[in-house]
């Protein structure tokens, strides 16, 4: 190995390691200045330190599997106005601590949307933590056995960009509505949201069993939040029809 190599591992510069060679080969065919190969191979420095950064955030975000936006249907959910996602996909809501709720019935995309939108936020250099619902309530609630709690809590408060899938497919126990609360509570102004529910606000009252409870954490999400009613069918029966399994 060369020494200029070797100082390159040494100063952890990745980047300009992997690609020296190349560059120098690149560089002499083309007669580059120092200055333009010194230009080179910073740019390749920084394209590896953001690849590396973004790989790390994704990894932190927990997606379960990988939706792009680009890739969702919005002809086969034309309640949807893409426009709107479109803009969400800016991610200026989590620039100004606003929330996004999606409602819809059971295999109307939400999932996917949310997952799309949370993929646009790690992009663009955010910390984002995909979670279900019932996942973060019960994590919550082993953490109080061995007094890591307000570590495990910090963990979902942390995050630019929370996103709570499935709110509502499970009753919450009164102790877990009380966790729920706290970290939508905390995150209030201080963080965005995303959540998926297949229930109406009417009725989160039901899902939290305490009419009251269930109104101050709608108070707070539902401020400064983007509200998506989506109408249409079950992308899953879809799928079903498509290949041969139920009827039309």
């Amino acid at each position: 190995m060369s020494m200029i190599k070797q100082r390159l591992r040494d100063f952890k510069l990745s980047g300009i390691y992997n690609s020296y060679e190349d560059r120098i080969k690149y560089a002499t065919d083309k007669s580059l200045s120092y200055e333009e190969f010194l230009e080179l191979v910073l740019e390749d420095e920084v394209n590896n330190r953001k690849d590396n950064s973004y790989k790390k955030r994704y990894s932190k975000a927990k997606f379960p599997y990988s939706k792009k936006i680009e890739d969702f249907d919005f002809g086969f959910q034309p309640s949807i106005n893409k426009r709107t996602i479109n803009d969400i996909c800016t991610c200026q809501f989590v620039e100004k601590n606003h929330n996004v709720v999606f409602i819809g019935s059971p295999g109307t995309g939400k999932t996917h949307l949310s997952i799309g939108i949370g993929i646009k936020a790690v992009l663009k250099g955010y910390k984002v933590l995909f979670t279900q619902v019932s996942e973060m309530l019960q994590s919550l609630y082993f953490s109080k056995a061995d007094n890591s709690y307000y570590q495990k809590l910090s963990y979902y408060l942390t995050p630019d960009l929370l996103i709570l899938d499935e709110l509502g497919f499970k009753k919450i126990p009164a102790y877990s509505a009380d966790d729920f609360f706290e970290v939508i509570s905390k995150r209030y102004e201080k963080g965005s949201v995303i959540i998926t529910t297949n229930k109406n606000f009417e009725s989160w009252g039901e899902i939290f069993a305490d009419s009251i409870l269930a109104s101050a954490i709608t108070d707070r999400i539902v401020h400064y939040s983007a509200i998506i009613n989506i109408k249409g069918p079950s992308y899953r029966r879809k799928d079903l029809r498509d290949k041969g399994g139920g009827k039309e």
